[in-house]
């Protein structure tokens, strides 16, 4: 502890400070042994899900992080393809060179409401998924809400599961977003992040907006 305080510091500012310092000190030292055990590198599997929002949002801003680092990667939208989204516009016209945009859903379920034409485009959206993935140039492959078509069938889990655990290459990251994520996909993913809703202004009667939802 100081002797004497800084001039204008009062002495129990002072001790306040110096305690703080020591606690922080104690706090780096501690951090620093951990990551000094961690060095490894994996392409992880990703699931961004819970009835909260956030979870796209979550995918595309690893998505800008990839492009900063000049990162090839690409995106597939299950649901939300027919969206006119701030996301999509930035991408196809400032970063498309780094990013691919694969828009290939049509809506909700109970917009299109037409069950085989949801399951077709499902099936088309995955298909893309794993040509994306397999591209050894592609470092990260968001499938945004993809957990809903999984949620409704639309996808074989077990054949989603396999195939991210079997073919995608050791260094490519691939997100997951949806709420409802089905547990075997929870179980063999690197990173979990569950959205958990607490308040949401849907529900004092104001609608999704620009800038915020899309």
């Amino acid at each position: 502890m100081s002797e004497t305080a800084p001039e204008g510091m009062p002495d129990q500012d002072a001790a306040t400070e110096d305690r703080h310092a020591m606690k922080m000190a104690k706090k780096k030292a501690a951090r620093d042994k951990i990551m000094a055990t961690k060095e490894g590198e994996k392409g992880l599997i990703i699931v961004n899900t819970g009835a909260g929002k956030g979870k796209s949002s979550a995918g595309f801003g690893m998505i800008l992080r990839c492009i900063a680092h000049e990162m090839p990667c690409a995106v597939v939208q299950f649901i939300k393809g027919a969206w006119d989204t701030g996301e999509r516009r930035l991408i196809e016209e400032h970063f498309s060179g780094l990013c691919q945009f694969h828009a290939m859903g049509e809506g909700f379920t109970w917009e299109t409401q037409d069950r085989a034409r949801d399951v077709a485009m499902a099936k088309r959206g995955w298909e893309k998924a794993k040509e994306l993935i397999r591209d050894p140039e592609i470092r990260f492959v968001l499938l945004d809400e993809i957990n809903i078509a999984l949620r409704y069938d639309y996808l074989d889990i077990d054949e989603v599961v396999a195939f991210l655990r079997d073919e995608k290459p050791a260094m490519t990251h691939v997100a997951l977003t949806g709420r409802n994520a089905k547990e075997p996909l929870i179980e063999l993913a690197d990173l979990v992040t569950e959205m958990t809703l607490v308040k949401h202004p849907f529900r004092a009667g104001i609608k999704g907006q620009r800038g915020v939802e899309f």
